[in-house]
């Protein structure tokens, strides 16, 4: 029958040679400081608020362990941590200390450089903005860029109540015309203009963006002036004018008949005077300009 204390002895043995050769290692290697850079992360930041401005996204510190620790240190294994639990709006200070950087096993944080941490907060707040559609490219000839709509017309964002006040629109990722000689549709992502807001709840978009043909100029002769107004007898030294159009190609086909052009003489006595002609169009149709712009006019 084996004695108790003996039961495993080599095992034991074993186990008390490998520790006291670790003790050798480890007390063998010097003990080191080095200066490092590493993340500055947030946590607990309330729901109300948001983090404005260009907090520092990292810090320096100087750790101290034995020289083969500090080589084995891996990206990422040190990280100070900021507890933001307690704060409110308005500019905010901070301390850093070593106690909030988490270090791996036999690493001692004995300085953290800024020693304290300035952060500014607003309130979180939500707005709702129309979507304007991006749009790229030029169609093909003879043909311009239209309406362009998006479904949905608006949503919803979130951000620092200073940056929603200022925002108007969300935006979409441009969509392409290019060569496009009827309507173009397509799904695209919406974003914010401004980075610190973002939208409440993801989402994309469908846009459509209407060609339409070019409008086209031409001119319209012998448009008859009227007289406006007119208590006493009044000669028109010219009776028609010449107006230069703009409008769809479709609307070509108008006459001179279609436009209603005229010169008003209320309040004027006899005499003689030069009158600006005015000019009503069809619908759809632009003037450009009226030749002559004034007409003679004796009024008895």
């Amino acid at each position: 029958m084996a004695i108790r204390g003996f039961r495993n002895l080599g095992l034991k043995v074993v186990s008390i040679g490998l520790a006291a050769l670790l003790w050798l290692v480890v007390s063998g290697e010097q003990i080191s400081e080095r200066a490092l850079r590493i993340p500055l992360e947030f946590t607990n930041l309330p729901a109300q608020l948001e983090v404005v401005g260009d907090p520092p996204a990292n810090v320096d510190v100087r750790v101290r362990g034995s020289s083969g620790a500090l080589s084995r240190i891996a990206t990422g294994e040190l990280v100070a941590i900021l507890d933001l639990r307690t704060a409110r709006a308005g500019q905010r200070l901070f301390h850093v200390t070593g106690n909030d950087v988490r270090a791996p096993f036999g690493i001692d944080v004995v300085q953290v450089t800024p020693s304290n941490v300035s952060i500014r907060f607003e309130p979180s707040v939500t707005k709702r903005v129309p979507i304007v559609a991006g749009v790229e490219g030029e169609p093909a000839p003879g043909f311009v860029v239209g309406t362009v709509t998006a479904d949905p017309a608006a949503v919803e964002v979130v951000g620092p109540a200073g940056a929603l006040q200022a925002l108007t629109e969300a935006i979409t990722e441009p969509v392409s015309v290019a060569g496009a000689a009827g309507p173009v549709t397509e799904t695209v992502t919406v974003g914010s203009p401004d980075p610190s807001v973002r939208l409440k709840v993801p989402q994309a978009a469908r846009v459509t963006v209407n060609i339409a043909a070019a409008p086209i100029e031409w001119t319209v002769d012998g448009v008859v002036v009227q007289v406006r107004n007119a208590t006493r007898p009044v000669q028109l030294m010219t009776h028609a004018v010449t107006v230069h159009v703009r409008g769809p190609r479709e609307s070509r086909s108008v006459t001179a008949g279609d436009f209603d052009a005229s010169v008003d003489v209320s309040g004027l006595r006899a005499g003689q005077f030069d009158l600006p002609v005015h000019v009503v169009p069809p619908a759809r149709i632009g003037v450009e300009r009226v030749d002559p712009l004034q007409v003679r006019v004796r009024i008895r």
